[in-house]
């Protein structure tokens, strides 16, 4: 079964319930099913930032990244020095795109796993 990337507006969606796509977040949690999910640490880090601003969202986002560490279905690629000078290439390289370095290391580390990347967004 292929495996699925999750990028940090799946995972703000999914742990932020007065997102406005926290519903459709769930409902496609559920249609994925027990596929297998891939993210990276630096989507995680991004994740973080984005829940930091409120001491629910804190407290929630920190919870999910502790499951998401220890879920076997879930693979956290691991930041490097290599991932961050690759991501930053990709970035430099693209200037009329809305790109975060976040993104542009996500479309690498989906390139080198084999996954197609929609932007969605």
């Amino acid at each position: 079964m292929t495996s699925v990337f999750a990028d940090t507006f799946y995972w703000y969606g999914l742990a932020n319930r007065r997102d406005q796509w926290h519903s459709r977040v769930l409902r496609v949690r559920y249609e994925l099913g027990d596929r297998s999910l891939v993210t990276t640490d630096e989507v995680l880090t991004e994740f973080l930032a984005a829940m930091s601003g409120d001491v629910f969202l804190r407290a929630a986002g920190s919870l999910l990244v502790s499951a998401i560490l220890i879920d076997p279905i879930i693979t956290v690629l691991p930041q490097s020095h290599a991932s961050f000078i690759e991501g930053l290439e990709f970035y430099k390289n693209r200037p009329d795109k809305g790109y975060s370095l976040t993104d542009c290391i996500s479309m690498i580390a989906c390139r080198h796993e084999g996954f197609v990347v929609l932007i969605t967004r």
